[in-house]
């Protein structure tokens, strides 16, 4: 017998097929990642497909997506029925575009920290990570120029500089 997305399996069943305890499997039914019914004795059940999800929020997590990101796209998934080939491909399009975008940001960063560590100018007025005398302050908390990349000094230069 052959079996089917829809099958139901008990949380037993679940935890051995995903490795995932328990008390993470309520808390990610408590955020309306997975969804179970309710069998015979009052028992948690799980239709099959929530296999593929659980394995997605596993992945999600070494990747290190944020929970939140998870729930945004499986919204996009139907939960009364297995999800269809279409279905999946189209999250995968969705997280894709985010690990790239999550790519490029981590590419940056690396050229402006190397360029930083490398240059060795000591000088505070060009470098792209500091801030010189709090020059910034007004543009808000934390490293400004990192993150409006052309932001200049009040008093002039632009924060690129040629490494």
């Amino acid at each position: 017998m052959r079996a089917s997305p829809d099958d139901h399996l008990t949380i037993g069943e679940i935890i051995r097929r995903t490795g995932v305890p328990a008390s993470a499997l309520h808390f990610y039914e408590r955020k309306g990642l997975i969804f179970s019914e309710r069998g015979s004795g009052n028992q948690r059940i799980f239709s099959r497909h929530m296999i593929r999800r659980i394995s997605l929020i596993i992945v999600a997590k070494r990747l290190n997506i944020p929970l939140s990101h998870v729930a945004e796209v499986f919204t996009t998934l139907p939960t009364d029925r297995a999800p269809t080939h279409k279905d999946w491909q189209r999250v995968s399009r969705i997280w894709k575009r985010q690990l790239e975008e999550r790519r490029r940001a981590i590419e940056t960063l690396e050229q402006e920290l190397t360029g930083c560590i490398g240059c060795g100018c000591l000088s505070l007025k060009a470098c792209l990570l500091l801030n010189p005398d709090d020059a910034l302050e007004g543009r808000g908390p934390g490293p400004v120029r990192l993150q409006e990349p052309n932001v200049a000094l009040p008093d002039g230069p632009s924060t690129r500089q040629a490494t």
